[in-house]
């Protein structure tokens, strides 16, 4: 990594104005588009000539990088060769040992599962994919969410029935409240992916595509013990959410045209005559944050860079909370954020607050706030307690999960790590 990273300054050194005009042209277009969304009328003109202006500032500058490089194509191929060289070592030292996760044996099979279908979730994946008959096939009972019905109380009578094993086809939301009836009786849980986005399955590394396969889990399974969080006591798998986001999905209008809902709001929330939003933390350094237009924690840390991995969870077992607050209020303030995301240095801006804890605390002077619970609006309470349980969900995943999990988890290399493995010290990821 070091070397790819030296080769990385050398072949770019000669292009620094075009890596100065690449970050202002960014900054601008950022500026332009905080004013397309947070703005009306000739505003919002003015702002989509700034996304325009700064497109072609950076348009230039790649063309200038790639006149000014000689033998760029050569250049490429060696960084290119030098990189993967780098990460494969880096796995091939961090990652855990594949094969010995092959050779564990399977988690004895429940005899009595349950799987409740919504067949309106995801566009009616459960009747698209035959999970019915699928679940049938395997000795599973279905169960399926009438509209109107209570999926809480659905899982609690097949619980007093005498089920070993609760699973949930549907989205994150319905995921979220089935897995609280299965820890309340520290029974298994099956996730199938039978939503539209399916985050909790994407991170757990499920298969989304075809949510049959998941449905293996309940024939030949291991068992992975996985965190979830709470926020005053509601169980969530994903995230929550408060400010800007939690404001929107509030709206009756938004589940049937998200974006006119979205567009039509926003420079309400965000505009010049915006209200900062009532919500107060403070930060595990006691750094105290007010006013934040966006709030999201998460169970476990999503990946907050420009990876491929970027908006998702590398693991699900950290027994930690991601939290990220955005503050910014003027388009100048975005700009400044983004022009420092994008050399690295977002941690650096005072608009930016990130961190990892156990538990956090969210207060309104109001006493109470609008929030998504894995994508479902709830008006909370507050003071809110969001706390991570470490290991606290059974799941029940099929055998090839812990394989697929841990080369997600490979995927997390830092220097930390990499100076850990070179010491002889077992890895910190």
């Amino acid at each position: 990594m070091v070397v790819f990273g030296v080769l990385s300054l050398v072949f770019v050194i000669n292009s620094v104005l075009a890596i100065v005009a690449t970050v202002g042209g960014l900054a601008l277009a950022v500026g332009g588009a905080w004013w397309v969304v947070t703005e009306r009328d000739r505003r919002r003109i003015w702002g989509a000539a700034a996304i325009a202006a700064g497109f072609v500032v950076m348009t230039w500058a790649m063309g200038h990088a790639l006149v000014a490089a000689d033998a760029i194509v050569l250049r490429l191929i060696i960084a290119v060769g030098v990189l993967g060289v780098a990460v494969a070592s880096a796995r091939y030292a961090l990652a855990p040992d594949l094969h010995a996760l092959d050779r564990r044996r399977d988690t004895q099979r429940p005899q009595r599962p349950v799987l409740i279908c919504n067949p309106r979730s995801g566009g009616g994946k459960v009747e698209r994919f035959g999970l019915r008959s699928a679940a049938a096939e395997l000795g599973v009972e279905t169960i399926e969410l009438e509209p109107g019905g209570n999926l809480e109380q659905l899982a609690r009578d097949a619980v007093a029935r005498g089920a070993d094993c609760l699973g949930m086809a549907g989205g994150d939301g319905s995921q979220a409240i089935v897995a609280a009836v299965a820890v309340e009786h520290d029974l298994p849980f099956v996730c199938v992916s039978a939503g539209t986005r399916n985050h909790f399955a994407l991170d757990l590394g499920l298969d989304r595509d075809d949510p049959r396969r998941t449905l293996l889990a309940f024939r030949d399974a291991v068992e992975r013990r996985v965190d979830y969080g709470t926020v005053n006591g509601r169980l969530f798998v994903n995230n929550v959410s408060l400010g800007v986001y939690a404001t929107i999905v509030a709206e009756e209008s938004y589940r049937a045209d998200k974006a006119h809902t979205a567009a039509a709001m926003l420079p309400d929330l965000l505009g010049p005559t915006a209200r900062p939003f009532d919500l107060q933390l403070t930060t595990p350094s006691g750094r105290h944050v007010d006013g934040a237009f966006v709030i999201l924690v998460s169970n476990n840390p999503y990946v907050a860079n420009t990876s491929l991995d970027a908006a998702t969870r590398r693991r699900m077992d950290t027994g930690t909370l991601g939290v990220i607050a955005v503050s910014t209020s003027t388009a100048a303030e975005a700009a400044r954020l983004m022009a420092r995301s994008a050399v690295g240095l977002r941690k650096t801006s005072p608009f930016w607050h990130e961190f990892t804890a156990g538990s956090v605390e969210i207060r309104s002077r109001s006493g109470h706030a609008a929030a998504g619970i894995d994508g479902e609006p709830v008006e909370l309470t507050t003071p809110l307690t969001i706390r991570s349980h470490p290991r606290g969900l059974r799941l029940l995943v099929p055998s090839d999960n812990e394989a697929i999990a841990a080369r997600r988890q490979a995927r997390e290399v830092n220097l930390r790590a990499l100076v850990d493995v070179a010491a002889g010290r077992l890895p910190r990821l």
